[in-house]
């Protein structure tokens, strides 16, 4: 097969991580071709081509796996942290294949953290383009007024930029908190927690429950389970879930 694609996408391929994290190793320098440390970002390579990320060689995954994890507080949504910290493949048992987490989940927010080698399934599942619905529970602090509500579900300004309409439910009216229903289809960093932070009720727990039509069910923190093809296909093809 002579066919050329980009670096980071074969990478992705070979299930090494994320295209968007592929990246950033390329840039790092930690990874080569034929024997040369290679930077630029639109270099590409066949199969033919010895690639290398930090010494090791990679080639492409055969068998691709799907695995939904109920991702718990502690642990971080990465391959390995330099902090030391443990990791959501620490909670992997009995998997071969080099997987990834799809997206990112913070450390103390619980809940569905897809991983895979597909690097096109995990490129296309986090695209803005595909808008896929995600799904949270947040407890909140104190009780949102309508008005702070309505400017949740109409979009908050980060970073210089509104994000995007949101859907927001009232779930359950505690003593001193409040539960949140909220349905956002981007994915900002922390873009939930920082959402309610800035209309003034901080999040005091948050769990992602559903990506698209794929829900969390009764999977336990901690456990996991392999996704059906049907499930794949659900997320891989579908806007809105």
């Amino acid at each position: 097969m002579d066919n050329k694609m980009r670096l980071q996408k074969y990478m992705a391929q070979c299930g090494v991580a994320s295209r968007r994290h592929s990246e950033e190793l390329i840039q790092a320098g930690r990874v080569k071709v034929n024997g040369e440390i290679v930077t630029k970002m639109g270099f590409c390579v066949s199969e033919q081509d010895r690639v290398e990320v930090d010494g090791k060689l990679i080639k492409k995954e055969e068998k691709l796996i799907y695995i939904m994890l109920n991702k718990p507080t502690g642990y971080v949504s990465t391959v390995s942290d330099p902090e030391g910290r443990k990791t959501v493949l620490d909670l992997i048992d009995g998997v071969n294949e080099r997987i990834y987490p799809v997206g990112r989940l913070d450390y103390d927010t619980t809940g569905l953290l897809i991983l895979t080698n597909d690097g096109d399934f995990a490129f296309k599942s986090t695209h803005p383009g595909q808008e896929t619905q995600k799904t949270y529970m947040a407890e909140v602090m104190g009780m949102p007024s309508n008005k702070e509500l309505k400017a949740l579900r109409n979009g908050i300004m980060l970073d210089g930029k509104q994000t995007a309409p949101a859907q927001v439910e009232v779930v359950d009216i505690k003593p001193e908190s409040t539960e949140l229903k909220i349905i956002i289809h981007e994915g900002r960093n922390r873009q939930v927690r920082r959402m309610c932070e800035a209309v003034g009720h901080p999040v005091l727990q948050l769990k992602r429950t559903a990506v698209g039509r794929l829900a969390l069910g009764d999977l336990k923190p901690g456990e996991w389970r392999y996704l059906s093809m049907k499930e794949v296909k659900q997320i891989r093809g579908k806007k809105n879930g």
